[in-house]
């Protein structure tokens, strides 16, 4: 079977590089560009069930999709507690114990919020029940729509990797996935940080056809706040 990881588009708390967790930014005009651009790819894939987090920059995101999308609050990113809201630089002022532990790649918990290691094990269930009910079929892809600390947890858990290993792993872009296939019951990584928005590092963007004005977004370098801290 396959999952693939599919992270929302951009929302305007990513172009600022402020931390987001649980709170509900909506897509910003280029996130909805960028859900229009991605989802014809997701959806030629032919998934067997799609599966996002009920965080209002993923539903949109998915609804690009045009197809039935269940909703599970598991799949929400990585609870920040006080640090939402805060750029980097304001959450270092303000929590710089948690920040110092956090930039060298421990998994503490942020702000009275989760740690990785949690967020792995309540995503992980959402896996486990779509197993149940046989979904993907053997050679069947589910597709999850969620968030980039989610995303890293789940790659750990999925490799059989101790949370304090998963900062290896770079962020996944806005409107980007990860796809994982199993292998004899254990997963192997098969593409990070792929579909058609990392093919170059900028797109146009809308057009007649998409409903947008057209325009050209960079995509690179990644805006996604949480980004992997230095090693030890």
């Amino acid at each position: 079977m396959r999952i693939l990881l599919w992270r929302h588009g951009r929302t305007s708390w990513n172009d600022t590089g402020r931390f987001q967790g649980h709170a509900d930014p909506p897509l910003d005009e280029t996130g909805r560009a960028q859900a229009r651009l991605v989802s014809p790819a997701v959806r030629g894939l032919a998934p067997d069930v799609v599966v996002s987090s009920d965080l209002l920059r993923c539903r949109a995101t998915a609804a690009e999709l045009g197809v039935p999308v269940r909703m599970d609050a598991r799949l929400r990113e990585i609870s920040l507690g006080e640090w939402s809201g805060l750029t980097a630089e304001q959450a270092a002022v303000r929590f710089p114990a948690e920040d110092a532990a956090w930039r060298r790649g421990e998994d503490v918990r942020r702000g009275g919020g989760e740690t990785y290691a949690e967020v792995g094990a309540r995503a992980i269930g959402v896996l486990d029940d779509l197993a149940a009910e046989g979904f993907p079929r053997e050679d069947g892809l589910a597709v999850l729509v969620l968030h980039g600390g989610t995303a890293r947890a789940l790659i750990g858990r999925l490799l059989e990797m101790p949370p304090s290993a998963w900062w290896h792993f770079g962020p996944l872009g806005n409107c980007r996935w990860t796809l994982l296939r199993s292998d004899e019951g254990r997963f192997r990584l098969i593409e990070h940080n792929g579909g058609p928005l990392a093919a170059t590092e900028s797109l146009a963007l809308g057009g007649s056809e998409s409903g947008v004005p057209a325009q050209t977004v960079s995509v690179a370098p990644d805006v996604e706040p949480v980004h992997s801290p230095s090693a030890p």
